[in-house]
Parts: C-alpha cells; structure tokens; sequence
C-alpha cells in the first residue's frame, strides 16, 4: 500500500501507533487512497510479471476485479487510472465491472 514507517513520537493524527506489551514501538503512517492505486497497480505489474496494458482480455478482466475488491473505483479518476494503466478506454473497465456484476447472483 505504500505505507511508512516512523518512530511512534512522531506519529501524527491519522497514523497507526502499534504496541507491544504495552509500549508503542512503530507508528505507520499511510498514503493518501490517490498513492495507494499507484501501489496496487505496480504490485500487481510485479505479479503479472510485465506492464498490465500488455495482459490479455482475460487477465485484464481479471485484473479489474481485484481493484474493485480493493476498493480502486471509489477513489476519483479511479476508472481513468485504471484503464491508462490496462492500455483500454474507461468505456471498456466499465464493460468489465458490468460483467461481473450480470454474473452476481440476484437476491430473488
């Protein structure tokens, strides 16, 4: 996620201070979401072994679902990040987010 690590005195408002046996001991301070999509796509470049608009359909498809369980389109420009990196149009990562959610299961 891109996260750092600082000593915990100086840890800020919205760092994670973690304990141990009731001494804080490291403080972690997160990205902004924004920084945390660039990290996702590069780890997931690692994974796939090469750049993610080199990937098949499949694989690309496969790709956006994980960036929605992660939460990658409830970030603003999160399409448009997306589908720069993929190689495709916002059009197309829509058509994939279409996809899986025709094939969710009704609650009928």
């Amino acid at each position: 996620m891109g996260g750092e690590m600082v000593p915990p005195e100086d840890a800020q408002g919205d760092d994670v201070v973690l304990a141990w046996e009731g001494s804080d001991v490291l403080a972690v301070r997160l990205p902004h979401l924004s920084d945390s999509l660039d990290h996702i796509l590069a780890e997931l470049e690692r994974r796939h072994g090469k750049p993610l608009s080199e990937l098949d359909r499949r694989t690309k498809q496969s790709v956006v679902r994980v960036l929605e369980t992660r939460g990658a389109f409830s970030l603003r420009h999160g399409v448009e990040t997306v589908a720069s990196a993929l190689g495709v149009s916002r059009f197309t990562v829509y058509n994939y987010l279409n996809r899986e959610a025709d094939k969710a299961p009704s609650g009928d």
